[in-house]
């Protein structure tokens, strides 16, 4: 079986890990989360610690990059809120790099935009959002619901090996 991935097919099948795929993880991280409100917010801090873990020190591209996947963390989680009853898990995969990010929750419905992109608009840009600035993302089901990830490229840190 083959994902959809932003609307291209991926020779990744659902729910396979990326180290199934044949890329290498050198690090990953899971996190439960709790329904309620700052989950968003506690996400973000999440993911900015672990990166602060995996990248060290950075110069300014890399800080932009960083700051790029702080912002579709959020748009996925605060979709995740939205339109998918709770997001229940954050799970960040490293390979040689790349950083895959995955968010799951309740509801088995796939994303998909509620109309055209409007950029004066005060909400909707999920999804634009992730077309633009990742590689790829897609979605898959999973268990009690879906878990809609994205891949970004992350510079590696000095010594890293490929």
């Amino acid at each position: 079986m083959r994902m959809m991935i932003d609307g291209r097919r991926s020779g990744h099948p659902p729910g396979m890990h990326r180290a199934q795929a044949g890329e290498r993880v050198t690090d990953s991280r899971r996190f439960s989360l709790e329904k309620g409100p700052g989950v968003v917010g506690q996400c973000r801090d999440l993911t900015r610690e672990v990166l602060d873990e995996w990248l060290g020190t950075r110069g300014v591209h890399e800080r932009a990059a960083v700051e790029d996947v702080l912002l579709l963390v959020s748009e996925v989680v605060t979709n995740a809120c939205t339109h998918g009853g709770a997001p229940y898990e954050l799970r960040l995969d490293r390979t040689a790099g790349k950083l895959w990010v995955q968010v799951s929750d309740n509801s088995p419905e796939r994303p998909h935009p509620h109309g055209k992109h409007r950029p004066a608009r005060s909400s909707g840009h999920g999804l634009y959002l992730l077309k633009r600035l990742s590689s790829a993302w897609g979605w898959v089901p999973r268990g009690r619901g879906k878990t809609v990830w994205f891949e970004v490229p992350v510079p590696r840190p000095p010594g890293m090996a490929l």
